[in-house]
């Protein structure tokens, strides 16, 4: 059974102009949609170890500078996914997580995950995002950036 827990880590680099979004497609049968890293603790993981084992299982960074944010959201439950988390959930909390890449390689997507990414602009990876809480997620991201 998976914990009814998420992490969504946006993973971002510094370029000459400005930052830069990772941006990760599901395989079809995962959804088809494009997204940052995500995915649930495992046993007794914290959350923030979570977003790190997520990130590098996702696309293979591990040099990288990981804050966790204040930002949190409910995700509703969906009856696809009723039966792998524990009878009677209703709800996911998804936690939010920034990563700050320091490698220069291309990321080593899982492909039973994903089938594509791309590092986008802000704008870019906004109009790649369908989720609305990816979205407010990507655009609380963009608020801390800017203050740094």
């Amino acid at each position: 059974m998976r914990i009814p827990i998420q992490v969504l880590v946006y993973p971002v680099r510094k370029t000459d102009k400005d930052w830069e979004y990772l941006m990760l497609e599901r395989v079809k049968n995962r959804g088809g949609f494009w997204q940052g890293v995500t995915g649930a603790p495992e046993g007794k993981e914290t959350l923030t170890e979570s977003a790190r084992r997520e990130l590098y299982e996702e696309t293979g960074f591990n040099s990288v500078n990981l804050i966790k944010t204040d930002i949190s959201y409910i995700i509703p439950m969906e009856d696809r996914w009723l039966k792998i988390y524990p009878k009677g959930t209703k709800t996911i909390p998804e936690y939010l997580f920034i990563a700050m890449i320091h490698q220069q390689d291309p990321p080593k997507i899982d492909p039973i995950e994903h089938n594509d990414w791309k590092w986008c602009s802000y704008e870019d990876a906004m109009n790649l995002l369908s989720l609305k809480d990816n979205k407010r997620a990507l655009e609380h991201v963009q608020k801390f950036l800017n203050l740094i």
